[in-house]
């Protein structure tokens, strides 16, 4: 009769000795890959490295092989808890299989929930054009400046973080070769970010990091706007310039329209607007053009 190898001792304990001679196994070891509790696999029959309660073969009968005596598929099987005592160790397997299986799922639900972030873009309707120049409204420059900038420059970006539509209009008055002032125009459709942290930071602050500027909050357009101007003009009709941009942010959505002049010896403007009729349009156009893009 073979005898089952014996469950390895705990460190802190003396190997017990046995009461007889080791005998060889009736059926001698065959090498395999299989990593406890040697390099060599135990005798068939014996697929648990400890000894358990179950019935054993008596003295000289044929000890049956076991037909799941095979390495897993999926890593060792955990040994089986001893009777009388294993209750808690088999509801530890089992509650840390529940506990991989719920993790899994809470981990697919958060990948579901992430993913759906990218739709909760605040653009309350609106719709950046492909053309800024034509689909804006500057009509109130229009009786100053009264000639049309055959060339403007715009762009358009339309992308899964961005839309952006931008144009640059040169400003003529009738007569002049060329052009006597400038406006510039930009929708920003933020599609992934919320700019208000940033828009609130760049603009309300813009006289702290742009000195001889002066930044006052605008009502009544979209849920905040900051007009920048400067006039270093200082009443004189032969240099300096007038600047103003009015910035202005609907939830994700923000716009910018900025208005300048420069004045030289050279130039044929020597009478240009007075910056409260400028502030003043701009205002008037930018409502306007956030009506025309939001459907």
């Amino acid at each position: 009769m073979s005898t089952p190898p014996q469950p390895p001792q705990p460190a802190d304990q003396p190997a017990q000795q046995s009461p007889q001679p080791q005998q060889q196994p009736a059926v001698p070891p065959q090498p395999t890959a299989y990593p406890y509790p040697n390099p060599q696999s135990p005798p068939p029959g014996t697929f648990h490295a400890q000894p358990t309660l179950a019935a054993q073969p008596a003295p000289g009968q044929h000890q049956p092989g076991n037909p799941y005596a095979q390495a897993p598929q999926y890593g060792p099987v955990p040994p089986l808890p001893p009777a009388g005592g294993g209750g808690g160790a088999g509801r530890a397997v089992l509650w840390a299989a529940v506990g991989a299986v719920v993790a899994s799922a809470a981990w697919a639900a958060g990948v579901l929930l992430v993913g759906g972030r990218s739709g909760s873009a605040d653009l309350r309707g609106y719709s950046a054009p492909s053309n800024m120049c034509s689909s804006a409204d500057y009509s109130s420059f229009k009786d100053e400046y009264t000639e049309n900038d055959s060339s403007p420059t715009r762009t358009s970006l339309k992308d899964k973080a961005l839309d952006e539509s931008y144009c640059s209009v040169g400003l003529k008055k009738s007569g002049s070769s060329y052009a006597d002032a400038y406006l510039t125009m930009q929708l920003d459709l933020h599609k992934r970010t919320d700019p208000a942290p940033e828009f609130t930071a760049t603009w309300k602050n813009y006289g702290d990091s742009h000195t001889g500027y002066d930044v006052d909050p605008v009502e009544g357009i979209g849920d905040e706007a900051y007009l920048v101007s400067q006039d270093t003009t200082n009443g004189s009709s032969s240099s300096g310039s007038r600047y103003a941009t009015l910035a202005v942010r609907d939830g994700w959505v923000t716009y910018t329209m900025s208005y300048s002049v420069y004045l030289t010896s050279y130039g044929e403007d020597k009478d240009p607007p007075a910056l409260t009729d400028v502030t003043d349009w701009l205002k008037t156009d930018a409502k306007a053009t956030l009506r025309q893009f939001q459907d």
